[in-house]
């Protein structure tokens, strides 16, 4: 008797492609201003989620200090990585300056509030769960 074969559930089919894309993200606020409390983290986390699906992406995982947040995300061909990079740092910037005026004006003003550079990397090499517990693990104890 064969073993049953069990679907891998990172590779994704669509109508004419198979794939696997993850990417590592990092994205830090303008000057590397401390602007992030475990509040204000937690509803980014929120606002990332909901533009990875608006993509057909999915934030598989998020975590953060107070200068920098890290983004594990499973994101389809059709997209380019660029363009739903763009989407997440301009819809967050714009919540979030929106919910939290007083204390983001505190550390940022100018209408800015990501850094216009980010860090990606293709995790097509790396075993998904280092990387992910890599970014389970950012957060240093305050």
């Amino acid at each position: 008797m064969s073993p049953r074969w069990e679907p891998n559930p990172d590779i994704r089919r669509g109508r004419s492609v198979v794939y696997s894309l993850h990417a590592h993200l990092v994205f830090t606020p303008k000057y590397r201003r401390k602007v992030f409390t475990d509040e204000i983290l937690s509803r980014c986390e929120e606002i990332m989620i909901e533009v990875c699906d608006s993509f057909g992406a999915t934030l598989v995982e998020f975590n953060g200090e107070h200068d920098h947040v890290h983004l594990l995300v499973h994101y389809p061909p059709k997209v380019a990585l660029s363009t739903l990079v763009n989407s997440l740092k301009g819809v967050s910037a714009r919540l979030l300056r929106k919910e939290f005026p007083v204390h983001i004006r505190r550390y940022l003003w100018g209408g800015h509030f990501w850094s216009p550079s980010y860090f990606a990397a293709s995790c097509g090499g790396a075993p998904l769960e280092i990387i992910k517990e890599y970014i389970e693990n950012q957060k240093r104890p305050d």
